[in-house]
């Protein structure tokens, strides 16, 4: 049996191995030879309400089969119930053109200004019933009738513009409107003609057979005005076809409505407008030229009032046709609901007592599956309640005595883990109280308690030697909660850091680390919290006396416990050590650099004070016994160097004092000095002097390296010094010697010349035959005389140009263009007072030797000279267009150049690509350097 790895508790209430393997057994499928059937796969509740829902999964069925049947029923007459509207507006369509017709032709026969206003207000009122009618008739999708309502617009505007301009006859209006009337009737009739039940049908045919005769009336009383218009001698005198339609459609009329619209029809045709129209067609029929003609007027009159008696009976047949459909509708719709009302009863009853029984059974089934599941994953709380005579009631009461076996089994479990909390390791089982299985796991647990005491035994003794360990270690072991805090350190954390352990512990260790440190480590904590281990994290903590000390950390979270372990390690040593040979090497690069003495005197201060933390200076001793301060850095805050100034600068005196009499490096309080002896004489000091501490030990052997360095620093400098001196007393010798071989040759050579050439002249002139040979000869000796003296004012301008030392570089410059074989652009920008001598030989020389160059070696065709003073410096450009390549190092003139440049401090740069040109840039120090020692 397993224990808790960090209680030693056994498991109470978890699930055994045992118990997980059988269970997955019972979940896995069986072997292929020994299959589940289907129905055995099934739980009982879903065995039960299969049973139940095939016979309700039939009615089912038929319920949805009589509910479609009845949905498409309603449909149907929902469909035909609409087509009724829209055919009711198409009928008030048909009767606003009939008056529209009416009033066209009426305005026909007598125009003027009644008649004309009559004709436009019934197009109006005929094109808002058509608009209406359009706009109903765009909700039916069964057939375009909104399209043919939109034709039947387009015809009556080609009507209505015919008859505005009178190019039609009266009977001519009458057939235009007649075809747009039968086109409006044949839609009315296909609106109409659905019939879902025989009483629609009905109601539809009478509706239509009335809208048609009311038709034939108004074209039989557009007609008759026609003909009685006219005079009596030209009127027709056979009799209108349109009374035997009215009188056809209106049998059909009688057929198909209800008694008492045709009781209504009965009367409307025995009243005076109606016995006054029947009295015309029997003329017409009986005495077509009889002479008591009805009057215009008196016909119009009659044949309006008998229409609209007939419209009247015409609107009540259209709400009958309306309550019929409706009524249908409703009927169908009811008897659906009541059809799937029933149904869905039915179907409800029976759903219900199946659940009922389904529960019956399933619901003990539950508990007891429930009880085994909570006994076998150790639940000892859960009751079965279930007390039934059937075989669940059975399976109920076995699950009950097993239950006490297992509580009895849980209290033995208990007592054991309460021996185990209490250090209680003798204690056993009873195992003779049980048997079989219980037995056997009782005794597998008190030789777990045997081997366990064991273990105990062991891991104390680990315990132990551990504890040795982390006391004697001399890197500090600690271990921190996430809310940091320290809740255990071992000793070195009070040999280094001076705290008792008790302070430590009490207050958050981030009050111990340095302030410039606290947000860094705060962050590292959050890391740590979150379960990421840190490496090598370096943090400044403050000791009891105020110094700094460097601790480098590894540490590793636990989360599940809240703790860190961690170990640091003391580097303060090591870091000061990597301090000071780093300040070291930067004093030593710029030394080597060849840096200037004050820079590097400046420097060595900045260094030791930022080192040590002090304000530090560097003095010269001079031979008076004076010293000289070269160098300072104050490292020191104000207020602190305020305070204690007077202080330091007494503790300063005395140890300069002590290295001064003992040549060694010396501390005096908290100041220390060491000396800077430079060819076995004290050259000067290297001072720190703190404020606040005294300096650590070993201050005097960091400052000897320091010193060690400022003396090869002045070795140097002195030998650089005595080098440029050198070649700068090398350069004005040698300029010196050019002047005087120059002035040798002017005064001595060339002069002597001059006074051979002027006896030649003499010589000349005496011969008395200009002519002869000797002449000749003469001659010839005068011009070698003349080209000796130019070669040697040649040779005497490239020693020293005459015109350098009487006009100045400009002068020199602009003539040493004129007598080059290369174009040459000048561009001088040089002050009007002379520059130094040697600064302008140098010059001179190298424009020369670029010039040479130019043309010997790089083939250019242009050069281009820039000269101008810039902060106390001579800055000299000489660019050519030539091949390039030019290369100091390879044995070249232009070493020469480079080392007369240098030799007066100046520099020279040299760029020459191959192929792009040379560009020699000279910067030449207006104060060159001295030529003493």
């Amino acid at each position: 049996m397993s224990r808790s790895p960090l209680t030693g508790r056994l498991p109470l209430g978890r699930r055994s191995p045992l118990a997980r393997q059988r269970r997955t057994a019972a979940k896995s499928p069986s072997p292929r030879g020994n299959r589940t059937p289907f129905l055995a796969r099934l739980r009982v509740g879903r065995k039960l309400m299969l049973l139940v829902l095939l016979p309700v999964t039939g009615m089912l069925v038929f319920t949805v089969f009589s509910a479609v049947a009845q949905w498409q029923e309603a449909r149907r007459l929902d469909r035909f119930h609409t087509a009724t509207a829209v055919s009711f507006a198409t009928t008030e369509v048909s009767d606003a053109v009939a008056r529209e017709r009416i009033a066209a032709v009426l305005a026909r026969l007598r125009p003027g200004p009644v008649t004309l206003a009559e004709r436009s207000a019934a197009e109006r009122a005929t094109d808002r019933t058509l608009l209406r009618a359009t706009a109903r008739a765009a909700s039916w999708p069964h057939a375009d009738v909104a399209g043919e309502l939109e034709a039947v617009g387009r015809q009556l505007h080609a009507a209505r513009v015919q008859t505005g301009t009178a190019s039609l006859t009266a009977p001519a209006v009458v057939q235009q409107y007649q075809t747009i009337e039968d086109e409006l009737l044949d839609s009315v009739s296909a609106l109409e003609s659905g019939r879902p039940t025989r009483a629609a049908g009905r109601a539809a045919d009478a509706h239509i057979a009335l809208v048609r005769a009311i038709e034939a009336a108004e074209r039989e009383r557009a007609e008759l005005a026609v003909v009685l218009a006219e005079p009596a001698d030209r009127r027709p005198t056979a009799a209108g076809r349109w009374s035997a339609l009215e009188e056809a459609q209106l049998r059909e009329f009688r057929q198909n409505t209800s008694d008492r619209l045709s009781a209504e029809l009965y009367s409307t045709q025995f009243e005076a407008p109606g016995r006054a129209v029947r009295k015309v067609r029997d003329m017409l029929t009986s005495e077509p030229r009889a002479v008591h003609w009805p009057t215009y007027d008196r016909w119009l009159a009659d044949s309006k009032a008998r229409i609209e008696s007939l419209r009247g009976i015409q609107d009540q047949a259209a709400q009958a046709l309306d309550g019929t459909s409706a009524h249908d509708l409703h009927v169908a719709e009811n008897k659906a609901a009541r059809d799937l009302a029933g149904s869905l009863a039915v179907l409800l009853v029976v759903t219900v007592l199946a659940l009922a029984l389904r529960r019956s059974i399933t619901r003990p089934l539950s508990e007891v599956s429930a009880g085994a599941r909570a006994l076998s994953s150790g639940d000892l709380s859960y009751d079965i309640r279930y007390a039934g005579r059937d075989e669940l009631g059975d399976v109920a009461d076995t699950f009950r005595e097993l239950r006490v076996s297992t509580e009895r089994l849980a209290a033995e479990i208990r007592s054991m883990n309460t021996a185990i909390d209490d250090n209680r390791l003798e204690h056993r089982a009873d195992v003779a109280s049980f048997d079989g299985t219980w037995a056997q796991l009782l005794g597998g647990m008190n030789g777990t308690m045997a081997s366990f005491a064991a273990a105990h035994g062991r891991r104390k003794k680990a315990e132990e030697e551990l504890e040795g360990i982390f006391n004697l270690s001399l890197d500090l072991l600690c271990i921190s909660g996430v809310d940091g805090c320290f809740k255990r350190v071992n000793p070195a954390f009070e040999r280094i850091l001076g705290y008792p352990a008790e302070m430590l512990l009490s207050r958050p260790y981030i009050e111990f680390v340095h302030e410039e440190d606290r947000a860094g480590t705060l962050a590292a904590l959050e890391r740590l919290a979150g379960g990421v281990e840190l490496a090598e994290f370096e943090n400044r903590y403050l000791r009891r006396d105020g110094t700094e000390c460097w601790l480098q950390w590894s540490a590793r979270p636990v989360p599940e416990e809240g703790l860190i372990y961690a170990a640091a390690r003391d580097v303060t040593e090591s870091r000061r050590t990597a301090r000071e040979q780093a300040a070291l090497r930067r004093v030593a690069t710029l030394v080597a650099r060849g840096a200037p003495s004050s820079e590097v005197f400046a420097r060595v201060a900045q260094e030791v004070g930022d080192l040590l933390n002090t304000t530090a200076a560097v003095l010269r001793h001079e031979p008076d016994a004076s010293r000289t301060v070269l160098g300072t850095a104050h490292g020191i805050l104000d207020e602190a160097e305020r305070t204690t100034r007077e202080a330091r600068r007494d503790a300063g005196r005395r140890a300069i004092d002590e290295v001064a009499r003992t040549r060694r490096a010396a501390r005096v309080g908290r100041a220390v000095a060491s000396p800077i002896v430079v060819d076995d004489r004290l050259w000067g000091f290297i001072v720190a002097a703190s404020s606040l501490q005294s300096l650590p030990e070993g201050t005097e052997s960091r400052l000897g390296d320091f010193t060690e360095l400022v003396a090869t620093a002045i070795a140097n400098a002195d030998s650089r010094a005595q080098l440029t001196a050198s070649r700068a007393r090398v350069v004005a010798a040698g300029d010196a010697s050019r002047r005087r071989i120059e002035r040798d040759l002017h005064d001595g050579v060339q002069q002597r010349l001059v006074a051979l050439q002027l006896d030649l002249r003499l010589a000349e002139s005496m011969l008395a035959e200009p002519t002869s040979e000797l002449a000749e000869q003469l001659a010839h000796v005068s011009k070698g005389l003349d080209d000796a003296s130019r070669d040697l004012l040649q040779v005497a301008r490239g020693i020293h140009p005459a015109i350098l030392s009487k006009g100045g570089l400009g002068p020199a410059l602009r003539s040493l263009a004129r007598r080059s074989a290369v174009a040459v652009e000048l561009d001088l920008r040089l002050p009007a007072p002379r520059l130094p001598e040697q600064l302008e030989v140098a010059a001179y020389y190298v424009t020369s030797e670029c010039l040479t160059n130019a043309v010997k070696h790089a083939h250019a065709g242009v050069v281009g000279v820039e000269a101008e003073i810039r902060d106390d410096v001579l800055e000299l450009t000489i660019r050519d267009d030539g091949t390039g390549g030019a290369e100091p190092g390879r044995g070249s003139g232009l070493i020469g150049l480079i080392d007369r440049v240098e030799a007066i401090g100046g520099k020279l740069d040299v760029s020459s690509p191959r192929g792009r040109g040379t560009t020699l840039h000279v910067r030449l120090p207006l104060s060159g350097p001295s030529t003493d020692g």
